[in-house]
């Protein structure tokens, strides 16, 4: 089956009204202040940045915007352990397609997942696999839910979904991706993994002190990085580890 070619959520504008403050947070972000549209590829939109930068504000607030719990979940979970998501999504205006229907849909959110799990749990949630998530360790419960909930044909937000994956779990991640894409799935991804960030059928936003732009997955910052210390760790380490220890004690 051919993935999307046409988006089920085209574009975020950025609507300014009372009660946008560009002095107060999450209006003062800069990822936030300059943004006035937010354009989604068909398949897959990926989002990276520093931490601080407000990409997860950032891919919180869409995933509420569009309808999902901001702790996680489908669109009819419905449950606030810790309600503290900030006001952004109320100006968020989604430009959907009016001919492209998802059917289905979900907003993994890492640092909240406990929490999903435990509703899920509660309320006898039956299409996460055979084993409680509870019983599984962190990695395993994230796989469960791929591959036991995410069915296609649907519109997935996640942030950081690597957290709990080792890269090997990450590789198989973006096996179950493109699965995902070819059954006519779009995704939304915030992510600091290189490894995820690889997938080649892809938009890639980087958040930093300018706002928000586009770029090549060679020029985001994750890649850079991480390419430069894997070949030369070693000057890495005496760099950082000297910067670390200071001078000998007298």
């Amino acid at each position: 089956m051919a993935g999307l070619t046409t988006p089920y959520w085209i574009e975020a504008q950025f609507i300014r009204r009372e009660g946008w403050d560009e002095a107060v947070y999450p209006f003062n972000l800069p990822v936030v202040r300059s943004l006035h549209s937010l354009k989604f590829h068909p398949r897959v939109t990926f989002i990276v940045g520093e931490n601080g930068s407000g990409k997860s504000t950032l891919i919180e607030a869409l995933a509420v915007a569009w309808g999902f719990n901001a702790e996680g979940g489908s669109r009819d979970h419905r449950f606030a352990t810790h309600a503290n998501h900030s006001d952004l999504h109320k100006f968020i205006r989604p430009v959907r397609d009016g001919k492209a229907y998802a059917h289905d849909g979900f907003f993994l959110r890492a640092e909240s997942f406990f929490n999903v799990a435990t509703y899920l749990e509660q309320n006898r949630g039956s299409r996460y696999g055979d084993k409680p998530l509870h019983e599984q360790s962190h990695g395993e419960a994230f796989f469960a839910l791929f591959e036991n909930r995410l069915m296609g044909d649907g519109l997935y937000i996640m942030d950081e979904p690597e957290a709990a994956l080792s890269p090997q779990r990450q590789l198989s991640f973006l096996a179950k991706l493109h699965q995902l894409v070819q059954a006519r799935s779009q995704l939304i991804i915030a992510t600091h993994s290189p490894i995820i960030l690889g997938y080649p059928d892809a938009w890639i936003y980087q958040a930093s002190e300018h706002g928000l732009e586009r770029v090549e997955y060679e020029d985001t910052e994750h890649f850079t990085v991480t390419r430069s210390f894997l070949n030369r760790r070693e000057t890495f380490l005496d760099i950082l580890l000297e910067e670390e220890e200071g001078p000998e004690p007298r």
